[in-house]
């Protein structure tokens, strides 16, 4: 939404009809208070400001309302508009953060120009600020979005990623805790040494020596060669442990024991090797309820929870689905040498209603599918109703308020299971989750299948 704020009517009439006309959603105000109401209530794209409400020719009054707007909106770009235009007044306008100055009248071709650079300079912003190397060196490349939550959790990682302290990274599935492992990687002395991924959930316990220590040729039925395993893949760097909620009691023994001596020993050969880590470990499940369960051994979860960080669900930071459905979408069309794709306001606001069990993989998912059905260089709502698993409206901010997170969880799943016939790899791909994590929850929710 462009925001403009001009006590002259016809101004505002003159411009709100002229940007709209041509695409853009604009409002209009006529006072600083009206302006400051919408400015604390949403965030415009673009504010275009007169410079004086009153019989006085100063500006100061579009100053002091400048000042106000970027304490609120700092990252929102302001077009400066007066009659009565200077170089010193121009000057003080950029010096308050204005993005630009023009003087009236002016020619509307050169005023739309400027609009249009405006908004395109501060998306490339935007996305630059979630994908670049902050000033102090931290790479943040990995994450997107600028929710207080994910300001806090950077924070966090910017603390601890440089130490040797063993890390735990909690949270629903398809929240990003992979990308948050890698980031403490890439901050840390080891970065220029392996970052080694594993899922845990995907190994057998027939296997686990096998796979996280390594044989020797011979060493059991069916070891035609030597193997590395994936701790000795990780000297000197960082081993992953995805779900490592899902690993049993009697693998969990033998992960405490290299954990406490940083030792082991491949199968097939006695002799103990020594290996330097660091260890970032993930789940999904409530560890210390485990715990408490006796299915997760108390020291090995003291053993990997030095530090924990927990990852909210993405609709418990909204603010941020903007910035990843336009990340995921330019990052697509890039890989498939498609134009740019757009999201009218309406789209930005179906998206951002929806509760998302599967949470990021799931917007992705549902990006991905409506940005190559549809064909469509600018996206609009009823394109993602129409990709969406559950039927149009359903689930929506408007009538999920009577349900609690965990039914409208249930009911999503009972939907998209409707939908694919119980295909679960169907089902599981369309709601942004792994096999064994849908399965989790159709245990949790008592699904019949």
């Amino acid at each position: 939404m462009i925001l403009i704020i001009d006590d002259d009517g016809a101004i505002r009439t003159s411009l709100t009809f002229k940007l709209n006309r041509i695409g853009y959603d604009a409002q209009a105000v006529a006072t600083p208070k009206e302006a400051m109401a919408v400015v604390r209530s949403v965030a415009p794209e673009l504010i275009l400001m007169d410079m004086n409400f009153s019989l006085t020719t100063s500006g100061d009054e579009g100053i002091t309302l400048l000042k106000q707007v970027k304490i609120f909106r700092p990252e929102v770009p302001v077009i400066l508009m007066t009659a009565w235009g200077s170089i010193d007044l121009a000057v003080k306008g950029m010096q308050a953060g204005a993005f630009d100055f023009i003087t009236k009248p002016w020619n509307n071709a050169a005023l739309l120009m400027r609009i249009e650079t405006a908004l395109e300079l501060n998306k490339k912003r935007e996305l630059e600020a979630e994908s670049a190397t902050d000033e102090d060196g931290f790479d943040r490349s990995l994450i997107v979005g600028k929710s207080e939550a994910m300001k806090n959790i950077l924070a966090t990682i910017k603390r601890i990623a440089k130490t040797n302290a063993s890390v735990l990274v909690t949270g629903e599935s398809g929240t990003g805790k992979e990308l948050i492992a890698e980031t403490i990687h890439r901050n840390s002395p080891r970065a220029k040494k392996s970052f080694v991924k594993v899922n845990l959930g995907g190994i057998s316990q027939s296997l686990f020596e096998s796979e996280m220590f390594g044989h020797k040729k011979g060493s059991f039925t069916g070891a035609s060669s030597d193997r590395v395993g994936r701790f000795e893949l990780a000297d000197k760097g960082t081993i992953f442990l995805d779900e490592i909620g899902d690993l049993d009691l009697s693998c969990q023994v033998k992960l405490l024991r290299v954990l406490q001596e940083q030792t082991f020993e491949v199968l097939g050969d006695s002799r103990p090797r020594k290996v330097d880590i660091r260890v970032v470990s993930a789940t999904n499940a409530d560890l210390r309820e485990m715990v408490a369960d006796r299915t997760f051994r108390e020291d090995l979860f003291y053993r990997i929870n030095l530090i924990t960080v927990h990852l909210p669900a993405l609709r418990e930071r909204r603010e941020d689905i903007p910035l990843l459905a336009q990340h995921f979408a330019d990052k697509l069309c890039k890989e498939n040498n498609m134009p740019r794709v757009d999201f009218t306001k309406e789209a930005m606001e179906y998206l951002q209603s929806l509760p998302y069990p599967g949470n990021i993989r799931e917007l992705k998912n549902l990006l991905e599918r409506t940005l190559l059905v549809s064909g469509k260089e600018t996206l609009d709502a009823e394109d993602f109703k129409k990709q969406n698993v559950q039927p149009a409206d359903a689930l929506t901010s408007k009538n999920m308020g009577s349900l609690t997170l965990d039914e409208i969880e249930r009911q999503r799943i009972v939907q998209a299971l409707e939908q694919y016939g119980g295909n679960i790899s169907q089902v599981a791909a369309a709601l942004g989750l792994s096999r064994p994590a849908l399965y989790r929850r159709i245990e949790k929710h008592n699904i019949t299948l």
